[in-house]
């Protein structure tokens, strides 16, 4: 898909919550299917990301779409929270976040769970996180609005850390891949979902979607962020973009 196509569409997947409540309909199933789909890769994946989390200096942290608790569990297993360390987790779907908030609940006293929009969280006073994270999300928002949102909410000088769905940078391998994903997608989230086509029709689209890591970080300079920089994971299934929003002058 050329770049100019990829740019136009903000939201990859063409996913909209108010039209299809998928992600409450599987949310027990949901870590599962992500088992199946990247044969368990996800989570080296969820692994690095919150390593670069945890690097990073910060008291309150946004993580975004939240889901299950994946990636706060990962933080949190990878370096214990100071006691100024708050954690706001936050998804739209009230089924992944009570999962999250059992998997969570030693945690408990840090973290404040939200069912919250990413695209307008009014509940998120401005200038009042350092830092903002999303994983595996974003290809199912209006990224550009759930980006301006982290801008948002941000402090100046604060973080965004996305990990998300890339591209690999050799063509030929990339189509195989989709070509991949296209063929064993439908088959397994047919069997792990009995038949509920959503669950994997949203995500497939996202991937084949979704745009370069360099698109995505031309989208994010344009909002106002600065030092964007990517890693790519796994040859570029996935990368790994960190930004900082500019500091006061």
């Amino acid at each position: 898909m050329a770049i100019e196509q990829q740019v136009k569409s903000k939201n990859a997947a063409e996913f909209y919550t108010q039209q299809d409540d998928v992600f409450g309909r599987i949310a027990n199933r949901y870590d599962l299917l992500c088992d199946l789909f990247s044969f368990g890769i996800h989570r080296l994946w969820k692994r690095r990301v919150a390593a670069v989390i945890a690097k990073e200096q910060w008291s309150q942290l946004l993580d975004c779409a939240t889901g299950t608790g994946d990636i706060i569990v990962r933080v949190i297993n990878h370096k214990r929270l100071e006691g100024n360390q708050v954690i706001v987790a936050s998804d739209i779907s009230p089924q992944m976040l009570a999962i999250a908030q059992k998997r969570l609940v030693s945690a408990k006293e840090q973290i404040e769970f939200q069912i919250l929009d990413a695209h307008s969280m009014s509940n998120i006073p401005s200038e009042s996180m350092d830092l903002f994270s999303i994983s595996l999300g974003l290809k199912i928002c209006e990224r550009e609005k759930v980006l301006q949102e982290a801008m948002r909410v941000l402090h100046p000088g604060g973080r965004l850390v996305v990990l998300e769905a890339s591209n690999i940078p050799s063509n030929w391998l990339q189509n195989l891949y989709l070509q991949y994903m296209r063929l064993i997608m439908p088959i397994i989230g047919w069997i792990a979902t009995s038949g509920d086509t959503s669950a994997y029709k949203y995500l497939l689209q996202g991937i084949e979607k979704f745009p370069t890591a360099e698109v995505l970080a031309t989208e994010m300079t344009s909002i106002g962020f600065k030092e964007v920089s990517f890693e790519r994971l796994s040859l570029g299934i996935v990368a790994i973009h960190v930004a900082r929003k500019p500091s006061r002058v």
